[in-house]
This record gives structure tokens, C-alpha cells and sequence, in this order.
């Protein structure tokens, strides 16, 4: 882990400057609550809405972090929030739980390699009366993913959704001869996910090759419109294939009293959740709505 080296690195007046959004009351409350997770080494901190450090007691760089590069710091918050009502259905899926913790989420940083530009984000909600007795409660909500340098997301982020589905599922595997009592009980189970997940993997990577990586509506006719919402459709129904085999799983699991296994699928199973829900919610959705006002301009 090397969030914070990377961080450290970084200089607020270089990154590009994020435009005014006006954001109801959901996502200023969550702003305003939002916590972060940066490691360095093997160790993650935890850092408050004012960067007091939680735990564990803070070493010399991150010291260096919030002494020196609070504007950094708040940079990030805000390009996170805006990214989340962008590209994102996470927060809205999750407001309830959201709102019952007084709109506590903590997001959890991972640099991609990437030299302090990109990161994937993994978010929680938790009791904030019990977040330091028992951290071990947090509820996930979901990941997602920022570049700093570049808030557009090409294929408005499905290619990178995709992605980290396979490697999330390559993990899981991973996980199998230390977590599981009786993994050649689930053999079938596992080759059917596996199937489902290198089809999902080719088959949408191929679609979006075909698709404009931004979307510029202003240059679209009505049957260009119909055509890229029906692609972006047929990635959703590849998702619901594999998030119906996941959950037979892991109810499968949860009979079998896997418990120390079952956590990592039922965790897989929300980022397919909450990936269908941003296909139906935001992008078809949204394209369903613009082909609706385009037939009605032009009538």
C-alpha cells in the first residue's frame, strides 16, 4: 500500500480544477461525514472528516499528509463525491443505511500503480458510535473507481467495472484452500461462475470496441440513441446471468454453513448489484429518457 507516499507526491494547483455541481442533500451530508482509509506499507489509517488520524497512531508521513496537504485532501473528498452522483448508483442504493449511521461512509483508496493518479475505492457505512469498538461491522456499499487527472470516464466506466469483475472473481478463487472446508463440494458451482464471468469479460469488452468512448449527444441521431442503449443493454443481461449463478451460490453457501467463504461471494454479488442497478438507473435509464425527448423534438 502507498496512498499516502503517492499523495504526498501530488500538488493540488496541478490536478484539473472540478467543476461547481450543485448536489442535493444526500450526497453534502455524505461530503460532509466522509471518511478515509490510506495505507502506507502494510498499515491503513484512518482518517476523520477534519484528518484526525483514528487509528492507529500515526507515523511521520501521515503526519506530512494532514499538516501539509489539506487542500489535497479536500480536493479528493469533493472529486469523490462527484464522481460517486456521476458514475456511480452506490450511494443512492445505500441511503438508507447511509442516513440510519448519520450519513457516515468511509472510503477505503487503493493506488492502481499508477504514480498517485488512479485509485480504486472500496466504501463502507458504519455506526459512527461504534466505528473504533467494532470497525469490524461496517456494511459495504460498493467500489468504484477515480483518475484525478481525468474525472471522464470513457464508456461512462463500464470497461473498468468489467475488469475488476474478473479480477475480483480471480481473487475470490484465491481465497478458496484457506477459506472453504469443502471446496471440491462446489466444483460445478465454480466452473458455471467462471464460464459466466470470461463470457461477460469477452463478450461486453467486444461490445464497447464498437461503441464511442464519449458520448457526445449533441452530435447523436435518434437511431444511433437506440443502438448504443441496446449494446449497453445486452452487457446488462450478461450481468444479470452471472449475478443470478452468484446468488444461487451463495445461498448454497450459506446452507452449507461456509461462513468463512460465503462473505467474499455475498461481497461480489453487491458490486453486481450495484453494476445492474447503474446499467438500469443511469446509463439505460438515461439513454431510454434521451431517445424519448429526441422522438418528441422531432415529431
Amino acid at each position: 500500500m502507498n496512498e499516502i507516499e503517492e499523495l504526498l507526491k501530488l500538488d493540488v494547483k496541478d490536478l484539473p480544477p472540478l467543476k461547481p455541481v450543485l448536489l442535493d442533500d444526500l450526497y453534502q451530508n455524505t461530503l460532509k461525514n466522509l471518511y478515509l482509509e490510506l495505507g502506507t506499507g502494510p498499515v491503513l489509517y484512518l482518517l476523520s472528516p477534519s484528518y484526525s488520524v483514528l487509528t492507529p497512531t500515526p507515523n511521520d508521513a501521515v503526519t506530512d499528509l494532514i499538516t501539509r496537504k489539506e487542500g489535497l485532501l479536500n480536493h479528493l473528498k469533493e472529486y469523490i463525491i462527484q464522481n460517486l452522483a456521476m458514475y456511480s448508483v452506490l450511494i443512492d442504493t445505500s441511503s438508507y443505511f447511509i442516513e440510519q449511521n448519520g450519513f457516515l461512509v468511509l472510503a477505503r483508496l487503493r493506488e492502481r500503480d499508477s504514480e498517485g493518479r488512479r485509485y480504486e475505492i472500496q466504501y463502507y457505512t458504519h455506526s459512527p458510535q461504534e466505528l473504533l469498538s467494532h470497525y469490524e461491522d461496517k456494511i459495504y456499499i460498493g467500489r468504484d473507481f477515480i483518475d484525478l487527472f481525468n474525472f471522464k470516464r470513457k464508456y461512462l466506466g463500464v470497461k473498468e467495472y468489467i475488469i475488476s469483475l474478473k479480477g475480483q472473481y480471480d481473487r475470490l478463487l484465491e481465497r478458496v484452500p484457506v477459506r472453504m472446508k469443502n471446496p471440491q463440494d462446489y466444483r460445478s458451482f465454480f466452473q458455471e461462475i467462471r464460464e459466466s464471468v470470461n463470457e461477460l469479460h469477452t463478450e461486453s469488452l467486444l461490445i464497447l470496441q464498437a461503441l464511442p468512448p464519449l458520448v457526445d449527444f449533441g452530435k447523436l441521431s435518434g437511431k444511433d440513441l437506440i443502438e448504443i442503449n441496446a449494446q449497453y443493454r445486452t452487457i446488462n443481461h450478461f450481468l444479470i446471468e452471472l449475478h443470478d449463478e452468484v446468488a444461487e451460490f451463495e445461498n448454497l453457501l450459506r446452507s452449507k454453513k461456509e461462513i468463512d467463504f460465503v462473505r467474499y461471494v455475498t461481497k461480489y454479488k453487491k458490486d453486481l448489484t450495484n453494476l445492474i442497478s447503474y446499467f438500469n438507473i443511469k446509463i439505460n435509464g438515461g439513454l431510454t429518457q434521451r431517445i424519448y425527448n429526441f422522438k418528441g423534438k422531432h415529431s
